[in-house]
């Protein structure tokens, strides 16, 4: 069987003695868009926390483009192209928009495209280069998301993690960027991997989806059989 491009078999991890997540298997293609849904404390953000390296595991193997990153730090991860754009944006707020955007360019190659990745971002959020010079923390909440957005694209990630980008943003400020991070890996190849509590939401953006309780994974499948699924349709979507 080949191997997949992005692949994690049965993480577990625990935060001090008590165990969080138990056995997560899931994986994805180069260039497709997999969604972890849920509800909150279901362990979704803790999945994109173990892979990008910034919590450790008690159990499992993170295999990405051929190579196994298991144990890996974020430094290491950063290195071999996986980017986290953090929940609560997580930006550095006395620094001005511009700032904080070369903060995302920390890896060799991203320096050299330093200049070069703040137009394209520019061309994607006209507004970030109005608000060039403004603090950051001084801006919007979906303006926010846009900075974390592109500074996590400032870093050239071949593995995007999102982690709960939609939260307490106005729906049409979540659809611009979703819109464009789908052109982005239909046009790059860039493999996304979407942690978000609006399910429909995450499914009509992903490819496949993972539904995530308690720790484990109980339901995946395509997006359109986890929209059309009778249990996510009752327990996430209201229906």
């Amino acid at each position: 069987m080949a191997e997949k491009y992005f692949q994690v078999d049965k993480l577990s991890v625990k935060y001090g003695d008590i165990q969080v997540l138990w056995d997560i298997s899931f994986e994805a293609e180069r260039g497709e868009i997999i969604a972890l849904v849920g509800s909150n404390g279901a362990g979704k953000s803790t999945c994109v926390k173990a892979v990008s390296g910034l919590q450790k595991t008690c159990g499992g193997t993170i295999r990405f483009d051929g190579k196994d990153l298991t144990g890996g730090n974020c430094r290491s991860m950063i290195d071999h192209g996986i980017i986290l754009c953090p929940e609560g944006r997580q930006l550095f707020p006395e620094m001005t928009v511009y700032e904080n955007l070369e903060m995302g360019a920390c890896s060799k190659e991203s320096s050299a495209k330093k200049k070069e990745s703040i137009e394209r971002a520019f061309s994607w959020f006209p507004i970030l280069k109005e608000r060039a010079k403004q603090a950051a923390g001084t801006l919007s909440g979906g303006e926010q998301q846009m900075v974390a957005f592109s500074r996590a694209m400032m870093g050239l990630p071949k593995l995007l993690l999102m982690d709960e980008p939609s939260l307490g943003l106005a729906p049409n400020i979540v659809d611009d960027i979703f819109r464009i991070a789908k052109e982005i890996s239909g046009e790059t190849g860039l493999t996304i991997v979407l942690v978000e509590q609006d399910v429909k939401k995450a499914l009509k953006l992903a490819n496949r989806g993972y539904v995530l309780e308690n720790g484990v994974i109980n339901i995946e499948g395509t997006a359109k059989e986890l929209l059309n699924n009778e249990e996510v349709k009752k327990a996430y979507l209201g229906i």
